[in-house]
Formats: structure tokens, C-alpha cells, sequence
């Protein structure tokens, strides 16, 4: 073949490719409890998982709120109490949001979208996924010890004062879940640099693979240093070492340093690919292409870089000159304008489209409004005059849940909804999802909305007794979680009925155009018999395909 006989990615064809190797058309059930390095067996691994270690989180925090209904400790003792509020929060981020974001959507979408076989390194995945386990088992088996008593940032001195071996398990079971995170990270770089199908060209890559890569990019950036400081913690707590005791010429900020520079990108390795599940979701049931594809796209990859530069707003009072206070205060107002852009983008998208308000649409336009109004009570946090007065106060704690609940967790809604049908090929019923939207809405509003008015009348957070002028709203916020914890009812009945006994989805049933809707639902092992030719782009609703208009 000689070089003009090549085919370029303007004439938008597939290469041809050897016939896949004879494997049955669907793994079984057990299959999926072994370790299988098909990427989607390991996708739904991670959901599955990941979805139980949320059901665990949110039992500890029903079990705070029913503590915190009263001034008294009077439902948890003080040591439980401390024990639910740290793993509560390290559950949440490390085995719950990230996993499933990352790991789950990640490893079940990316090899479909851009028309791969498999990840680039299948048993690197399925290691990556198995590491989370233990990781998960330690920290459930820390509470056989106490449980790890010094908040989800186990801050020096506090986690030194009260280190038992509940901290040491604590600290080992963050460094699995971040190895995780490193291997994952790895494989999708290499996996979306090289594994796409040769026409597709990088300005036809679906928006969440853009996403995805953003995400694997932090994560391989910042999760190092987290390891290294907690590595250091360990030393502290276990080999005399003092790293962080001043006393001995320690530095006990360097480890707030350590910790948020990861920490605060955390924030983004949780969003980043959530921002891509609302790029698939909005197009798709507005029925119109994306608007800005290119700015949403490259507003990915600012966020990566510039969310690497706002950590210190964490500390703005542990010391910190005037100086940083003033550049991080910069850099966190920044890191606002490539979010906005794709706010604006999606509000764009559903202009004037044909919108279908099925449960993936409504979660998605849900998380619209719960994370601008997150992002904007993020904002007067990343101003160091507003925040040197609500640091460490509940108003803290509600801007953080509106935008990792009423955010993430929207989003990974929204995806559940969106995509069940390919990962089980059953469509899941719509009423029962909107009743979960409703209740999930509704619960979300009443448990979070009233903590910023606690924070600006000075409550602080971390605390199971409290002043008494406090008890009619965090009243209002235990009957909101109570609300939560039903929300979740109506999805899990949804989701285990319909996976044995819901209608047979469609390969396509919402008429997408990536080319994961291109395979049989759920798909076959090998994801396609001939590997996918595309005609259009991801996005090209009401456009005509490409061979339509050079047929024209």
C-alpha cells in the first residue's frame, strides 16, 4: 500500500482488523467477582463496590445527624462520634466518588467511545480495581480499634495525640486507594493517546474522554505528594520520627502543604469526570450538538493545570503571609472561569432544544443548579477577608456538600440513568427515577441549604454538642437527611428489579451518536465483531452524516 493509498481521518473510515479471538458473547454473574480484566466487568466492579461503600458512608452520617437533632450527646459517644465524622468523609471521597467517577464510568466508557477493545494494560486494570478492597477492609476494620479519631485531614498534631492503630490502618488504606488512582490514571493516558480508532481525530473524541484525561493527568500529578505526606505521618505516629513536631524541628504546616495539594484537586479528580457525563447527558436528551465543544474540551485541561495552584486557600489561617493569601485568593477566583464555561456551554446546549426530561436529564439540570450554587458559596471561601470568619465553621461544610453531593453525586446519578440500559441491557423505570430525583432534590436542599445560615451565626463544624440557639436548624437538617436516606428506596428498588426483569433496552434507545451506542447492549466481550466506523461526530444532532452530504 503506498502512502496515498492510506486512509486519512478526513475520509472518516476503520481500519480493518483481525478477527477477535473465539470468547463466549457475555461474561456470566460470577464472572464478575473474579479477577476479570475486561474493563467493563472491572467498570461495573468499581460501581458495585463503590456504591456499597456510599450506602455504609451515609449510615454514618444518618447516624451523626440523629446525634446532632440535640444540644447533648445523647444518641453516639463522643469516640464513635469522632470515628463516623473522619471515615464518614474519607469513605465518601476515597471509596465512593472517586471510584465510581474515575474508575467505574472511566473504565466501562472510554475503550467504548473511542472504539478500543480493551484498556491499554487490562491487568494493570483489574489490579487497580483490586487494590480498592483491602484498602475498603482496613477501614471498616479500623472501628474493631477505635476507628480513626482525627477528621478526614488527620492533621499533626491531633492524629499524632490520638494515633492508636485504627490511624496506621486509616493512613495504609489511603495509600491502596491512591495507588489505585495512580495505576488508573496511567492506563486511561495511554489508553486514549494511542488506543483510538485511526479516524478519529483528537477534535472527535467524545467530551467525557477529554474529561477523563484531565482527570488521569491530576491525579498522576498531585496523588504522589498525599502519599508521601501521610508516608511521613506514619513514621511520626509509628517510628518515633518528627517530621511534623516542632518541638523536634519539625514542620506541622508542611503536612497541611502535603495534604492540600492533593486535597483540593481531589476536587476536581471527583468533577472533572462528572463535568463529562453532563457533556454526554445534556446533547443527547436536548437533542441538539454540543454548544463550544472545543472550549469545553480545553476548559478540562485549564481546570487541571490551574486547580493545581489553589490549595492554600485550605489554610488561610494557619499563618500564611499576605502574600500567598493574595495569589492563592487570585488563583482561586481563576480556577471559576473554565467551570463557567462549561456551565454556560451546557445552559447553551438545551437552549432551544428538544428537551426530553427523562431521569438522566433531570439530574443532570439538577446538578446545574446545586453546583452554581456551591461554585458561588465556593467563591466567597476562596476570598481570605470572607473566610478568615466562616473557617471551620458549618457555612464550610454546606458549600463543600452542595458541590461533592449536590455535584458529583448528581452526576454519577445522571450517568447511572443514562447509560444502565448499555451496561445491562435493561431499561430502568422511569417513574421510580422520578421519585428518586424528587426526594434526592428535595432531601439535598433541606439537609445542606441551612448549614451556611449555622456557619454565619458562628456553629462550629466537627462537633456532636453544641450551643442550644443551634437546635432548630440542625433539627431541619437531620429531617433532610432522614429525606436522603429514603431517596436512595425508590433507586435501589429501580436498579435490582430491573436488572433481572425490566423491558430489553435497545442497542441505541436514546438515539446517542458516540460510538459506545454502536455496540450491542450490554455490549459483547469484545466490544464490537469489526471495530466501529464513524460517519458523524459525537454531537452531530440534526446534521447529516458525512457520506449523506458528500452523496448530496
Amino acid at each position: 500500500m503506498t502512502q496515498a493509498e492510506l486512509p486519512t481521518s478526513a475520509e472518516v473510515m476503520a481500519i480493518p482488523t483481525t478477527p477477535p479471538p473465539h470468547h463466549p458473547e457475555k461474561w456470566k454473574w460470577y464472572d464478575y467477582f473474579t479477577f476479570n480484566i475486561d474493563h467493563k466487568v472491572i467498570g461495573i466492579q468499581y460501581l458495585v463496590t463503590s456504591f456499597i461503600f456510599y450506602l455504609i458512608g451515609g449510615l454514618m452520617a444518618l447516624a451523626m445527624r440523629a446525634e446532632l437533632a440535640t444540644p447533648a450527646s445523647d444518641f453516639l459517644s463522643p469516640d464513635l462520634y469522632n470515628a463516623f465524622l473522619t471515615n464518614h468523609g474519607t469513605i465518601m471521597i476515597f471509596l465512593w466518588i472517586v471510584p465510581a467517577s474515575i474508575g467505574g464510568f472511566g473504565n466501562f466508557l472510554v475503550p467504548l467511545m473511542i472504539g478500543a477493545r480493551d484498556m491499554a494494560f487490562p491487568k494493570l486494570n483489574a489490579l487497580a480495581f483490586w487494590v480498592t478492597v483491602p484498602a475498603g477492609m482496613l477501614i471498616m476494620g479500623s472501628f474493631f480499634f477505635g476507628g480513626a479519631q482525627s477528621g478526614w485531614t488527620s492533621y499533626p498534631p491531633l492524629s499524632v495525640v490520638t494515633a492508636n492503630t485504627a490511624q496506621s490502618m486509616w493512613i495504609l488504606a489511603i495509600v491502596l486507594a491512591g495507588t489505585s488512582s495512580i495505576l488508573g490514571s496511567l492506563n486511561f493516558i495511554v489508553t486514549i493517546w494511542k488506543m483510538r480508532v485511526p479516524s478519529m481525530a483528537w477534535d472527535q473524541m467524545p467530551l467525557f474522554c477529554w474529561a477523563m484525561m484531565a482527570t488521569s493527568i491530576l491525579a498522576l500529578v498531585s496523588t504522589p505528594v498525599l502519599a508521601a505526606g501521610l508516608t511521613l505521618l506514619l513514621f511520626d505516629i509509628n517510628f518515633g520520627t518528627s517530621f511534623f513536631d516542632p518541638a523536634k524541628g519539625g514542620d506541622v504546616v508542611m503536612y497541611q502543604h502535603l495534604f492540600w495539594f492533593y486535597s483540593h484537586p481531589a476536587v476536581y479528580l471527583m468533577i472533572l469526570p462528572i463535568f463529562g457525563i453532563m457533556s454526554e447527558v445534556i446533547p443527547v436528551h436536548s437533542r441538539k450538538p454540543i454548544f463550544g465543544y472545543k472550549a469545553i474540551a480545553y476548559s478540562s485541561l485549564a481546570i487541571c493545570l490551574v486547580g493545581l495552584f489553589v490549595w492554600v486557600h485550605h489554610m488561610f489561617t494557619s499563618g500564611t503571609p499576605p502574600w500567598m493569601r493574595i495569589f492563592f485568593t487570585i488563583s482561586t477566583l481563576i480556577v471559576a472561569v473554565p467551570t463557567g464555561v462549561k456551565i454556560f456551554s451546557w445552559v447553551a446546549t438545551m437552549w432551544g432544544g428538544k428537551i426530553r426530561y427523562n431521569s438522566a436529564m433531570l439530574f443532570a439540570v439538577g446538578l446545574l443548579a446545586m453546583f452554581v450554587f456551591g461554585g458561588l458559596s465556593g467563591v466567597t471561601l476562596g476570598t481570605a477577608a470572607f473566610d478568615l470568619h466562616v473557617h471551620d465553621t458549618y457555612y464550610v461544610v454546606g458549600h463543600f456538600h452542595y458541590v461533592l453531593f449536590g455535584g458529583s453525586v448528581f452526576g454519577l446519578y445522571a450517568g447511572l440513568y443514562h447509560w444502565y440500559p448499555k451496561m445491562t441491557g435493561r431499561m430502568l423505570n422511569e417513574p421510580l427515577g422520578k421519585v428518586h430525583f424528587i426526594l434526592t432534590f428535595i432531601g439535598t436542599n433541606l439537609t445542606f441549604l441551612p448549614m451556611h445560615q449555622l456557619g454565619l451565626q458562628g456553629m462550629p463544624r466537627r462537633v456532636a454538642m453544641y450551643d442550644p440557639q443551634f437546635q432548630a436548624l440542625n433539627q431541619l437538617c437531620t429531617f433532610g437527611s432522614i429525606v436522603l436516606g429514603i431517596s436512595l428506596l425508590p433507586f435501589l428498588a429501580n436498579a435490582i428489579w430491573s436488572w433481572s426483569r425490566g423491558p430489553q433496552a435497545a442497542d441505541n434507545p436514546w438515539d446517542a451518536k458516540t460510538l459506545e451506542w454502536t455496540t450491542a447492549s450490554p455490549p459483547i466481550i469484545e466490544n464490537w465483531e469489526v471495530l466501529p466506523v464513524l460517519t458523524e461526530g459525537p454531537y452531530a444532532y440534526g446534521e447529516e452524516p458525512a457520506e449523506a452530504s458528500a452523496n448530496t
